[in-house]
């Protein structure tokens, strides 16, 4: 599926996907991890990454594809034109805005990785789960939010907020 370079089709893919999911039989715990998944990689690919083909960003495409494949597992893939950077989990400070899509992600699925072409494009593809109609299928690991949360305050050796008053009359 083309998606437009930017947050308007995000919305759309989501839709489309889960429509195709239910009708497919995939339990619906299994997609509401991978539509999740969908918008963190559309995000991503419209952030960081550029259009597929010519076009400047903010117009062209990037290519979003899902499929369960013969052995029962869900793939999801996106795809756009590339980058500054190779898409890897950060480690955002507990004030920053974003930069923990990838460790969704990573929580989530039971593998993901990238894939680049000789035409500069890149692929990151995610394994949902591997056995989309089980009914138990794609709960949440135990440790979800341990790994998708920012460090404990006391985990912060520098931070300090005594010495934020210091300077106040």
């Amino acid at each position: 599926m083309a998606v437009p370079h930017g947050p308007a089709g995000v919305g759309k893919a989501r839709h489309r996907m889960r429509d195709q999911l239910r009708s497919s039989g995939v339990a619906e715990t299994v997609i509401d991890d991978a539509v999740l998944i969908l918008s963190e990689l559309l995000s991503n690919a419209c952030k960081h990454g550029r259009p597929l083909g010519d076009a400047l960003a903010g117009d062209g495409d990037v290519r979003a594809a899902w499929r369960v494949d013969p052995g029962g597992r869900l793939v999801v893939e996106v795809t756009d034109g590339g980058g500054p950077t190779r898409p890897a989990p950060a480690t955002p400070s507990v004030t920053a805005h974003g930069g923990r899509g990838l460790n969704i992600i990573t929580a989530l699925a039971d593998d993901w990785g990238v894939r680049d072409d000789a035409r500069g494009e890149v692929t990151v593809w995610v394994v949902v789960h591997d056995e989309v109609f089980d009914p138990d299928a794609g709960h949440r690991r135990e440790d979800f939010a341990t790994r998708v949360a920012a460090p404990p305050v006391a985990a912060m050796a520098d931070l300090d907020f005594a010495d934020a008053f210091d300077d106040l009359p």
